[in-house]
């Protein structure tokens, strides 16, 4: 069973930066991506990390500002945000899921997340 934990999350001010990692017991798994979630609302696929080229994706509001990447010696998934913006303030969680083989923002198609991590964007 993976496990998946997020760290990273804070307080930053519009503009600002910061990495969120999310490291597993292991990860095996061709597909890891993150997501975002705001109150009342669902969760939102931010980037995906397939990892049989390294092809990454991008939801369009973050393209150009987010980075995803791994480190697989430490079986680990980073997301560097970079010129956040108050509209990226939400929960973030990483999932992936042994049955993906192409990149996936349907939710509904991961089955091990993390318990997330807070992200607040406020000056």
């Amino acid at each position: 069973q993976v496990q998946l934990v997020e760290s990273g999350g804070g307080l930053v001010q519009p503009g600002g930066s910061l990495r969120l990692s999310c490291t597993a017991t292991s990860l095996p798994y061709y597909v890891i991506a993150w997501f975002r979630q705001v109150p009342g609302q669902g969760r939102e696929g931010v980037s995906v990390i397939v990892t049989s080229d390294d092809s990454t994706y991008y939801t369009d509001s973050v393209k150009g500002r987010f980075t995803i990447s791994r480190d697989n010696a430490k079986n680990t998934v980073y997301l560097q945000m970079n010129k956040l913006r108050p509209e990226d303030a939400a929960v973030y969680y990483c999932a992936t899921d042994p049955r993906l083989r192409y990149a996936s923002f349907d939710p509904s198609g991961y089955h091990h997340w993390g318990p997330g991590t807070q992200v607040t964007v406020s000056s």
